[in-house]
């Protein structure tokens, strides 16, 4: 079950940011991330009616604490990412959380991974090199500048490195509750925390057009849902293999880029992409 839940993660997450990057063509990325987070409360709070309520000690609230503002900071640079790069040269790099998780996990949950999940590490930075093969032709390091010229590439390695730290906080928190009440509750205080954010942002008014409420509620729900499935998943299973699968919404990402967005030189980013999965399903099956 933790690999169907990890693919329907995977399916959400990519939906959501699908829609997220359409509606950030016209709007500022701090309203859009907190209308985000607010259009998947009212899923998220119904959840909270079918489950009871598990005691909470201590480490429960140390590790929600600390993964708060690194959670914020990741959304701020997550949503500024998908506004000003393309989904396929900036959704891939997510795929180098498993890779900062191989560490952050032992560290902190005392997880480890086996060689074949070594190999794989190897296969997903040599996917995200080929990711921008079509520029090789100038030099063989051409590839690798170009990442770092590409500022939702970088952002999104950043964002990746967070996600390391806040997912293994959060297999921490769920172990010391359960998975739907972290995943309600967690991210209803991320929403809190990030309104005084928004508004300052939005110079102290945040407006919300008729018109948009549909478009928002499908990005609200989606990423509702990617919470609860990934609460879910991650329960079951050591988190760097649940994050690996989950990170295949890159490929879902690589099409809605093609098929929404009209974005070139699918082929050869979505051949860098596939290395990178099959560096996942190395890590996924090494368990």
């Amino acid at each position: 079950m933790w690999i169907v839940y990890s693919l329907l993660t995977a399916f959400s997450l990519a939906t959501s940011d699908a829609l997220t990057k359409r509606a950030l063509s016209s709007g500022d990325e701090y309203f859009i991330a907190w209308e985000r987070l607010l259009f998947a409360l009212p899923v998220l709070l119904i959840s909270l009616l079918f489950i009871e309520f598990p005691p909470l000690d201590k480490t429960f609230w140390l590790a929600t604490l600390c993964a708060l503002p690194l959670e914020i900071t990741a959304i701020i640079l997550y949503t500024k990412a998908l506004k000003s790069s393309p989904l396929s040269l900036t959704m891939p790099f997510l795929a180098l959380t498993p890779v900062f998780l191989i560490l952050m996990s032992y560290l902190i949950l005392g997880e480890r991974v086996s060689k074949e999940g070594a190999a794989g590490i190897i296969l997903m930075a040599a996917g995200s090199y080929l990711l921008n093969i079509h520029k090789i032709k100038k030099s063989l390091l051409e590839p690798v500048k170009a990442i770092f010229r590409e500022k939702g590439s970088v952002m999104m390695i950043a964002v990746a490195f967070i996600f390391s730290f806040t997912s293994s906080l959060g297999k921490m928190a769920i172990e010391h509750s359960s998975p739907v009440f972290f995943g309600a509750f967690y991210f209803i205080l991320v929403f809190l925390l990030f309104t005084p954010i928004a508004v300052m942002k939005n110079r102290g008014g945040i407006i919300i057009a008729k018109k948009d409420i549909i478009p928002l509620a499908s990005i609200g729900v989606t990423y509702s849902l990617m919470i609860i499935f990934h609460m879910l998943a991650m329960n079951l299973v050591n988190v760097a293999y649940m994050i690996s699968v989950k990170r295949t919404s890159l490929l879902f990402s690589i099409l809605y880029g093609c098929f929404l967005f009209n974005e070139e030189r699918i082929a050869g980013k979505a051949i860098g992409s596939v290395i990178m999965l099959s560096g996942f399903i190395l890590i996924v099956f090494s368990k």
